[in-house]
């Protein structure tokens, strides 16, 4: 085990030149301060939403590996047409990786920090690619006894993501929901959620494998977008929900337009009265992902009452403030081994995290392929 004086903490730099590197730094540990502790990473994983700030506009089609085996660098072109779009960025050497978990080894004097040593915990704060974080105390959340760290270690984005997406609904009035790329890690938690709330979901997917996993766990609407009956099923499935609220992770393409037009047909279909400005029922769509990165394409076929939005994590928690995001924790800490337990293609340390296999194979963002980084391990 290394001392925690100082540690390995994976960067991610981006020059004005147009290269992207990716290296491992030696970082000092810094002393905690009356309220904060220090924790040893076991586990943090590697989320669609690391890897837009880990990888950038990068073209990983010309990625090359060089440095050390114990100090890998990669480094990767990033076409000149996307450095505007991240001129805030540029020549900084950022740290990576939004969430984790992993054991307390220091603590400041304060009675809250020292309470927590020896504890295993997870935490959100960023730069979780590392050996050693220090952070507040009160920003760890403690973990059920016996709770590993890897199976703590995504009890942050994906399950506040996921509960944040029926809070949302439930704050607008809508009554059910829509989620495309549901058979991901997300999509099964917030399934579960659903089942378990009992609110009607619509799920939409890519793939007879995916659709056949959804209904495996208990998902009652499932529509395959690449089947050529989509639309007729994923209309059918807004009738008899009456989801009028779409989380879409695609981001481009079309499948934000055809769910709100899809809505509209269901909406006519159970209204009373005709109106050439089309359904006064509300449709919502907010993109949360980028699963494609072009452009967004609709046609408006859905009369005058609709959006489409962008929606994060981070904006709602502030929303909702600290009792809300309090009561969230609360549930994710109950249920961490049921409905927000998460799974791992693979356990990676920080340097095969530079392999260029493995950054082909986490890049892909595949549903179903999730990576998890252990800092300290083969230390």
């Amino acid at each position: 085990m290394s001392s925690i004086d100082s540690g390995l903490q994976l960067r991610s730099l981006i020059r004005k030149s147009g290269e992207l590197e990716l290296s491992l730094a030696v970082v000092e540990t810094p002393k905690p301060a009356e309220d904060e502790v220090v924790v040893r990473i076991e586990a943090t994983p590697i989320n669609p939403s690391d890897l837009g700030l880990l990888l950038g506009p990068a073209d990983l089609s010309t990625a090359k590996a060089s440095g050390a085996n114990d100090r890998p660098v990669v480094t990767a072109k990033v076409p000149a047409a996307a450095l505007k779009g991240i001129g805030g960025r540029l020549d900084q050497s950022l740290p990576v990786g939004n969430e984790g978990a992993g054991v307390v080894v220091a603590a400041g004097g304060g009675g809250a920090a020292k309470a927590l040593m020896g504890k295993t915990v997870a935490i959100l704060g960023g730069a979780m690619y590392a050996q050693f974080r220090c952070l507040k105390a009160a920003d760890c959340l403690v973990l059920p006894e016996g709770t590993k760290p890897a199976e703590g270690a995504s009890c942050f984005v994906n399950p506040l993501t996921s509960l944040g997406m029926v809070e949302t609904m439930r704050r607008e009035g809508h009554k059910a929901l829509v989620h495309t790329a549901a058979a991901s890690n997300l999509g099964q938690m917030l399934n579960k959620i659903c089942q378990k709330d009992g609110i009607a979901l619509v799920n939409v997917v890519r793939s007879d494998e995916q659709a056949k996993l959804l209904r495996g766990i208990g998902a009652t609407h499932v529509c395959n977008s690449a089947a050529p009956s989509f639309i007729d099923d994923l209309t059918q499935a807004l009738t008899e929900t009456g989801a009028t609220l779409a989380f879409d992770a695609t981001g481009g393409g079309k499948l934000a337009g055809q769910i709100l037009a899809a809505m509209e047909v269901a909406a006519n279909a159970n209204a009373a009265t005709y109106s050439r400005y089309g359904s006064t029922v509300h449709k919502q769509v907010y993109i949360y992902g980028s699963l494609d990165t072009g452009p967004t394409e609709f046609v408006r076929a859905f009369g005058m009452a609709w959006g489409i939005g962008g929606w994060l994590l981070t904006p709602f928690l502030q929303k909702i403030g600290p009792e809300g995001r309090q009561k969230l924790r609360e549930r994710v800490a109950r249920e961490l081994k049921t409905t927000f337990a998460s799974h791992y293609t693979q356990v990676i340390s920080l340097r095969e995290a530079l392999a260029l296999p493995t950054i082909a194979a986490y890049a892909k963002r595949a549903t179903g392929s999730k990576y998890l980084i252990n800092p300290n391990k083969d230390v």
